[in-house]
């Protein structure tokens, strides 16, 4: 029987073709190079593995160890609290004053560095995240006027805008404290350094003033300050000109939310002024705390931390043990897999075949 040929149907078949291109690569011709695995080469690898890891997680953990911290809850929620009568009766438009008296058991040499610390306080939830308008942040004037509707419900304030919008900004750290060590009875204040507190890249790329006057009560005028806060952005700081609006460094601090749950954040830096003695000594103080922040609400605790830090940072032992753990599991692992191969190595495997 006589067929019809069309030399369409033959292009019509060549463009439904779903054949990959005869090349190397689509034709999975590529060299490969795939590890033979033997005891040879595996044991080593273990050893080499465990006698590197564990001495470098031993020097973490000792350097570590040796970096000095002092905490201390001052909450009050215990009856027994110097800061109960605070805690009790805190709201946000509330002030209170409270002393705490400790005792450092040892010297603190270098820079020591005093932190906040909020526990319970989920700043990684997500509408709280968002809840902020960056361009606002940045000094847009646009922005300052008509923040971004992820602020809500801090957005608007008796139909004016909140500079600086959203519930982080609304939240602000607010405690203030002062130390003084006592010597025979005397109180000497310790200086605290609060500049430098912030990351270099926030305090002169993310956050910026709005330009125009240099009056920062003109900037932001026909701006409404946020609901928890006692003042505007512009009066954070009365002691240093400079330090206010959106790149006060304690609210630059405050605005780089949180991972987890219970953190701390830097709140200043008693740097070391006399080589010869350390910078703080050892003996009594007492820490004085203008109790502004309320955390009853949610079952939060409060506490100031002092640390000294070392090349690799603050205290956490975590990396070491880490690097010891991993190095003990591998060489464990390689005297185990030694064991075996000296005991069953040498076996002949290969099976008899019967004629």
């Amino acid at each position: 029987m006589a067929t019809n040929y069309s030399a369409k149907d033959d292009d019509g078949d060549q463009q439904k073709s779903r054949k990959p291109d005869n090349t190397a690569f689509k034709q999975q011709r590529l060299p490969a190079w795939q590890p033979i695995l033997t005891a040879g080469t595996v044991l080593p690898a273990f050893f080499i593995i465990g006698l590197i890891f564990i001495p470098i997680g031993i020097g973490l953990f000792v350097t570590s160890n040796n970096i000095k911290e002092f905490e201390i809850d001052y909450t009050g929620i215990e009856p027994y609290s110097p800061c109960h009568s605070c805690a009790m009766n805190s709201t946000w438009n509330t002030t209170c004053t409270c002393e705490v008296h400790f005792q450092l058991d040892q010297p603190f040499e270098g820079n020591v560095f005093m932190y906040y610390g909020l526990s319970n306080f989920y700043q990684n939830h997500r509408r709280y995240v968002k809840s902020r308008d960056d361009s606002q942040l940045n000094g847009d004037k646009a922005s300052l006027k008509d923040p971004s509707k992820e602020c809500e419900p801090y957005r608007m304030s008796d139909g004016l805008p909140i500079a600086p919008c959203g519930a982080i900004a609304n939240s602000l750290f607010n405690d203030t404290l002062i130390l003084y060590y006592i010597d025979n009875g005397t109180q000497f204040k310790i200086p605290l350094t609060k500049k430098g507190i912030a990351w270099w890249t926030d305090k002169n790329v993310k956050f910026r003033n709005p330009t125009g006057d240099s009056n920062l009560s003109t900037i932001f005028k026909g701006t409404a300050k946020p609901v928890n806060w006692p003042k505007p952005v512009y009066e954070l700081d009365p002691t240093d000109k400079d330090n206010n609006g959106f790149i006060n460094e304690d609210f630059i601090v405050w605005m780089r939310t949180a991972a987890l749950p219970t953190f701390r954040k830097l709140y200043r830096l008693i740097e070391k002024k006399d080589v010869l003695t350390p910078t703080l000594q050892q003996g009594n103080y007492t820490l004085q705390i203008t109790y502004n922040y309320p955390v009853r609400s949610f079952d939060g605790r409060k506490r100031m931390i002092l640390s000294t830090i070392s090349w690799m940072g603050g205290k956490n032992p975590f990396l070491g043990i880490a690097y010891i753990t991993v190095g003990s599991i591998c060489f464990f692992l390689g005297v185990v897999l030694l064991i075996i191969h000296h005991k069953y190595g040498s076996r002949n495997t290969s099976a008899d075949i019967p004629n």
